[in-house]
C-alpha cells in the first residue's frame, strides 16, 4: 500500500479537487474491514485499540485490548462462526447493548459472513421479519446479566423456531462464573466467550471477504411496515471510513470516545472502522452509552483522564453537556462531531461558549453507508451542514411526474441525491439460490441515491438542508416514521384523522406525540387512544408519549397535513410544562421559520433569566429569549 497516496492533503475545502484528481482505485484502500483490522495489527500490534468501560460509574476500571489482541479475538470468534456453518453469504444477527464482546463479534461477523445488527427495541414481529429476510440463523445476544429484556427476546425468537444458535454476551470485565443457560429445544445456546476461547487466534479458517462482498445489513428506521434492511459492501464501509480518516479530523494520537449503539452505522463507521486507519485508540462507554445519566456527570473528567480528542453524538447530547460545568482539563477535545439529527444554532453556540470547542457537523444516511458531508470549523459556511466528502457527488434534483430526474443549478432547492462508492447496492428483500436479493425500491436511479431530503448545493459542494425527509421524528438518532403511529390510531373506529410529530425532549432530542380528530359522538379518551396506539405501534420506541384530541388538524393550502404546525404545537406544550415552575414567564410562542420551528419565550424583567436559559439550553431546539420592557 502506498502511504503517500493513501493520505492526501485534506485540511480545507479547497483540497477536494486535488484529491479527486487521483483515482480512488489508486489509493490502495484495504480490501475489507478485516483487512483494515489486520493492517492495524501489523503496524501497531502493541498499541491500545479499544478501551471499554464497564459502565459510566466505573470508568476507571476499563478492559483494554491492543490491536494484536483485538485481531486474535476476532479470529477466535470468526472461527467459532465458521465451525457453526457460517459461510461468506450467511448473515449473523447481533442484538446487544455495547460491550467488549460485541465489538469483537461485530468485526468477526463481517469476517466470517455478514453482520446483521438488530435494535432490541423493535417489536418481536419486526425482529422476526428481519431475521427471515437476512436469513440469519445464528444470533449473538446480550445475556441475562447484561440486558435481561434483550435476553428474554432472544429466547422468545428461538422458541419461535427462528434460530439454530444463540451465542450469549456478558458484561465488560465481568470475572465471575456465569449462571447456567436455559435450554431451548433444537437450539444451541452457549456463552460466546467460553465457546470461542479454544479457537485458533492466529488466522481465519474460512474464505476471506472481498471488497464486493456484503459486510453488513443495517435496518433503517422511518419506514412503514417492517424496517428496511440496507446492505453494505466491504468497499462501502472501508471507503467511507477512509474518507473520514483522510481528513484532519483524525490524527494518529487522536483518542476517540464512542457511546452510540453499534446497531447504528455511525458507531460502526465513525468510531470503530475509521480509527483503524491510523491506529487510534477508542474509548467505548458502557452499555447505556449516552443514555446513561452518569455519563454526563463524569464526562469532563473522562475526557481529561483519557485525553479524549474526538467524539460523535447527536445534538441532544451536546445540549446536555453544555449544562454540566466543565470541572476538568478538556484541552484535548478538538473534534466533537454531530449528526443524525438537525443541529440547532442554539445548541452549537451554547456548546462552543461552554467549552471553547466548535462542533463538526455532518450529514449522512444508512443508504450511503454513513457520512457524505462534513463541515470545517476553521472555514465555516453558515447554515450549511458541510461539504461533500471526496469521491461522493451531490446534486439537487427535480423529480418529474413521470419519475424522471432533472439536475438543478447551484443554490436551487431540490431533492438531495448522492452518488459514489459509498452508495449502497440496495435493500435486502429476500434470498434465493444465489444469495441475498437486493432491490433499490425506488431509491436508486442510475447510481444516484434519492435521500428524500430537500437541499440546495453551492458551487463548492456545500450542502444546505431545506427540509427533513417525510417529516421523520428523530429520537436519539433513531428515525421514526410518523405514518406507523398514524396508521395505528386511524385503525381506531372513532378516529377520523391522525398526525404524529416530534416533541422536544431533553434526553432523546425528540419523542413522538400524536394528534387526532374524532367522529361526531365519539366517547374515546386521550388516555384510551394512547393505550390503543402503544398496543399497535410495532416499535415500542415509536409509541406516542401523548395523544391529543383536536377539533381539526392543521393542513396546507393544498389540503395536506401540516406536520410543521404539529411540531410547533408540541414544542409549545413541552416548554410550557418545563417552564411552569419559573416565575415571570409571560408567554411562549413557537413559529415556523425556514422550515424549522423556533421557540420564543417572553419573560418579565423580574423573572430569573438564568434559570430560564438553563432550562431552554437542555433542549436541542432553536430558541430566543425576549425580556419585556
Amino acid at each position: 500500500m502506498t502511504e503517500d497516496l493513501l493520505w492526501p492533503d485534506y485540511a480545507t475545502p479547497d483540497n477536494l479537487a486535488a484529491i479527486e484528481a487521483v483515482p480512488l482505485e489508486a489509493r490502495g484502500l484495504p480490501e475489507s474491514t478485516y483487512a483494515l483490522l489486520a493492517r492495524a495489527a501489523r503496524r501497531w500490534p502493541d498499541r491500545t485499540a479499544v478501551t471499554v468501560l464497564p459502565d459510566a460509574t466505573r470508568w476507571r476500571e476499563p478492559q483494554r485490548r491492543t490491536f494484536a489482541e483485538l485481531l486474535a479475538d476476532v479470529h477466535r470468534v470468526a472461527n467459532l462462526f465458521h465451525d457453526l456453518g457460517v459461510r461468506r453469504d450467511d448473515a449473523i444477527a447481533l442484538m446487544s447493548p455495547n460491550c467488549a464482546e460485541l465489538i469483537t463479534a461485530t468485526l468477526a461477523a463481517q469476517l466470517a459472513g455478514i453482520a446483521a445488527p438488530l435494535g432490541s427495541g423493535l417489536s418481536r414481529p419486526h425482529l422476526a421479519e428481519l431475521l427471515r429476510r437476512s436469513g440469519a440463523r445464528v444470533l449473538v445476544a446480550a445475556g441475562p446479566d447484561l440486558a435481561p429484556d434483550t435476553w428474554d427476546t432472544a429466547q422468545a425468537l428461538a422458541r419461535d423456531g427462528l434460530l439454530d444458535t444463540i451465542l450469549v454476551l456478558r458484561p465488560t470485565g465481568v470475572a465471575d462464573v456465569p449462571e447456567p443457560l436455559p435450554a431451548v429445544d433444537g437450539v444451541r445456546i452457549g456463552y460466546l466467550g467460553e465457546l470461542a476461547a479454544a479457537k485458533d487466534p492466529s488466522g481465519f479458517d474460512g474464505e476471506l471477504p472481498r471488497s464486493s462482498d456484503l459486510a453488513a445489513m443495517f435496518h433503517t428506521g422511518g419506514t412503514t411496515g417492517a424496517p428496511k434492511l440496507a446492505a453494505h459492501t466491504h468497499a462501502n464501509e472501508v471507503t467511507d471510513a477512509w474518507m473520514l480518516a483522510a481528513g484532519n479530523l483524525f490524527e494518529p494520537e487522536t483518542v476517540v470516545f464512542a457511546a452510540l449503539p453499534l446497531f447504528h452505522v455511525n458507531a460502526l463507521v465513525v468510531t470503530l472502522l475509521a480509527p483503524l486507519f491510523k491506529g487510534q485508540a477508542v474509548v467505548w462507554a458502557g452499555p447505556l452509552g449516552y443514555r446513561d445519566p452518569a455519563v454526563y456527570s463524569s464526562f469532563w473528567t473522562i475526557v481529561e483522564h483519557y485525553r479524549i480528542a474526538a467524539m460523535s453524538a447527536v445534538p441532544t447530547v451536546y445540549a446536555a453537556l453544555a449544562q454540566h460545568p466543565v470541572d476538568a482539563d478538556i484541552s484535548s477535545l478538538q473534534c466533537p462531531m454531530v449528526g443524525a439529527a438537525p443541529l440547532p444554532t442554539a445548541v452549537r453556540d451554547s456548546f462552543q461558549a461552554h467549552t471553547g470547542t466548535v462542533l463538526v457537523e455532518g450529514y449522512g444516511l444508512t443508504e450511503a453507508t454513513c457520512a457524505s458531508v462534513r463541515s470545517y470549523p476553521e472555514a465555516p459556511r453558515p447554515r450549511s451542514v458541510g461539504q461533500r466528502l471526496p469521491y461522493q457527488q451531490v446534486r439537487a434534483m427535480r423529480v418529474g411526474a413521470d419519475g424522471t430526474w432533472e439536475e438543478l443549478p447551484p443554490a436551487t432547492t431540490g431533492v438531495l441525491a448522492i452518488s459514489g462508492p459509498t452508495v449502497f447496492p440496495g435493500y435486502v428483500i429476500g434470498r434465493d439460490k444465489n444469495g441475498h436479493v437486493l432491490d433499490g425500491l425506488g431509491k436508486l436511479v442510475d447510481g444516484w441515491l434519492d435521500t428524500g431530503d430537500l437541499a440546495r448545493i453551492d458551487e463548492d459542494g456545500f450542502v444546505y438542508l431545506a427540509g427533513r425527509a417525510k417529516d421523520l421524528i428523530i429520537r436519539g438518532g433513531h428515525n421514526i416514521d410518523p405514518a406507523t403511529i398514524e396508521d395505528a390510531l386511524l385503525a381506531h373506529p372513532q378516529v377520523t384523522a391522525a398526525g404524529a410529530a416530534g416533541r422536544p425532549d431533553v434526553h432523546a432530542g425528540e419523542v413522538p406525540v400524536a394528534y387526532v380528530t374524532l367522529a361526531p359522538g365519539a366517547t374515546v379518551t386521550e388516555g384510551e387512544l394512547g393505550a390503543w396506539a402503544r398496543e399497535r405501534v410495532p416499535d415500542h420506541t415509536a409509541a406516542p408519549r401523548t395523544v391529543t384530541i383536536l377539533d381539526e388538524l392543521p393542513i396546507t393550502a393544498v389540503g395536506k397535513l401540516y406536520k410543521l404546525a404539529l411540531r410547533a404545537e408540541a414544542t409549545r406544550t413541552e416548554l410550557r410544562a418545563a417552564l411552569d415552575s419559573v416565575a415571570g414567564v409571560h408567554d411562549i410562542e413557537a413559529t415556523i421559520e425556514d422550515s424549522s420551528v423556533v421557540a420564543t419565550v417572553k419573560i418579565h424583567p423580574s423573572a430569573h433569566e438564568a434559570a430560564v436559559k438553563a432550562i431552554l439550553g437542555r433542549y436541542a431546539i432553536e430558541w430566543r429569549l425576549v425580556v419585556l420592557s
